[in-house]
C-alpha cells in the first residue's frame, strides 16, 4: 500500500514536472533572473477602422491617412527592467507598414513612439524609428512569430524575435508602458487581422 502510494505520488509530480515544462510562463523569459510576473492593467483603443475582439486587432479599411488603430494600451512604469512576451500571428494583410507592438515613452506629459515594431506586406519587420530590418521575412501571414522587449529604463531596450536578439537601442530614464495590436504608421495602411496570445509581463 505505502509502495503504491509513493509510486502515484512520484507520477503526480513527474506529471506536474512536465507540466511546468511544457507551460511558456516557466520558462518564457528570454533574460532570465530575478523576474517577477506581473499583471499590469490595460485599455482597449479603437480608432478608426480598428477594432478589437479578445486578442484579435483588425484594421478593416484601406485608408492611407488618418488615425487607425486597434491596440490594448498597458499600465505606465517608471525605473527598473520589464520585459514583455507575446505571440503574433497575421491571418490577413492586404495592407502593409503596420505597427504591431510599441513601447511608449510618456515623460513630463509628452507621450511619444519610442520604440515601434512593424510589419510589411511580405513579412518584413522592422523598426519604424530607424528603419532598421529586425527580420526579413518572419512576419509572414499565418506564420507565429515570438516578441520579447526588455526595457532596463535609463540603460537600454532590447528586442528579441523568436528568441534572438535583434535589436538594441538607449533607454533613456523616465516612464514608459507598453501596447500591442495593429497600428497604421504614417507611411503605412491596412486592411490587416492579427491575433496575440501568450502575453506575459516581468519587472524587476
Amino acid at each position: 500500500m505505502l509502495l503504491s502510494n509513493l509510486r502515484n505520488t512520484a507520477f503526480t509530480l513527474a506529471a506536474a514536472g512536465g507540466l511546468c515544462i511544457a507551460a511558456p510562463s516557466a520558462y518564457a523569459q528570454v533574460e532570465p533572473g530575478g523576474w517577477t510576473a506581473t499583471s499590469p492593467t490595460y485599455t482597449v483603443q479603437q480608432v478608426g477602422c480598428g477594432s478589437v475582439s479578445g486578442l484579435t486587432f483588425t484594421l478593416s479599411c484601406s485608408t492611407a491617412s488618418g488615425e487607425q488603430r486597434a491596440e490594448r494600451r498597458y499600465a505606465t512604469y517608471t525605473g527598473g527592467s520589464h520585459q514583455f512576451e507575446g505571440y503574433f500571428k497575421i491571418s490577413s494583410m492586404g495592407g502593409s507598414r503596420i505597427s504591431l507592438k510599441q513601447t511608449f515613452r510618456d515623460t513630463a506629459g509628452s507621450q511619444g513612439p519610442y520604440f515601434l515594431l512593424a510589419v510589411e506586406q511580405g513579412g518584413r519587420l522592422y523598426s519604424v524609428e530607424g528603419g532598421a530590418t529586425l527580420s526579413s521575412s518572419a512576419g509572414t501571414v499565418g506564420a507565429s512569430v515570438r516578441v520579447n522587449t526588455v526595457n532596463q529604463v535609463g540603460t537600454s531596450h532590447r528586442t528579441y524575435i523568436n528568441g534572438s536578439l535583434v535589436d538594441t537601442v538607449a533607454s533613456p530614464s523616465g516612464s514608459y508602458y507598453d501596447k500591442f495590436g495593429a497600428y497604421r504608421t504614417s507611411s503605412g495602411n491596412g486592411p490587416i487581422t492579427v491575433t496575440w496570445s501568450g502575453v506575459q509581463f516581468w519587472s524587476k
